[in-house]
């Protein structure tokens, strides 16, 4: 880690908050998170590049129209910062739902892994907020071990985790 304690941390709180609005399907708060400019990007794992503040926040709105749960649990969080821009990059460990069953019961879990690399600028010169600027997740192959490939292909058919 670089940079100063107080710049960390806040780097670590807009990074947590960030994955608190997707977990509580809160656009307005993923577009509070967001830096308001238009060359903003994302890359959702499986998903070409997604340039502009407009289709960045559709796309999150997509993710969370069609997501009925998801959790993330952020392990290998490093952060660096320099500046007015800083880097964090962490697995996210996912765990997410589909709809209910016709019986009402819950919807099927899935977990995933994707590694995210996430860019903040600081806003309003050097005592501005940290608003994310570029995120990428791309995902990880999960490795079998030598039981679970005699059983046969992953639920998901390919062992890749989904989004982030």
């Amino acid at each position: 880690m670089s940079g100063t304690r107080t710049d960390i941390e806040a780097v670590e709180a807009a990074n947590t908050a960030l994955y608190d609005a997707l977990e509580q399907g809160d656009l307005d708060a993923m577009a509070d998170r967001w830096i308001d400019a238009e060359d903003i990007s994302v890359i959702h794992p499986g998903w070409p590049v997604i340039s502009g503040r407009g289709e960045v926040l559709r796309s999150y709105a997509l993710i969370m129209a069609n997501t009925e749960y998801i959790q993330f649990f952020l392990t290998d969080v490093e952060v660096s910062v320099l500046g007015d821009t800083a880097l964090v990059t962490c697995t996210e460990n996912i765990l997410s739902g589909g709809p209910a069953e016709e019986d009402g019961s819950a919807g099927p879990l899935v977990g995933g892994l994707v590694v995210a690399t996430n860019l903040f600028r600081r806003t309003e010169g050097g005592d501005g907020e940290w608003k994310l600027w570029s995120h990428h997740g791309s995902p990880v192959l999960i490795e079998e071990s030598d039981e679970e490939s005699e059983e046969g292909p992953p639920e998901d058919g390919d062992g890749i985790g989904s989004m982030g």
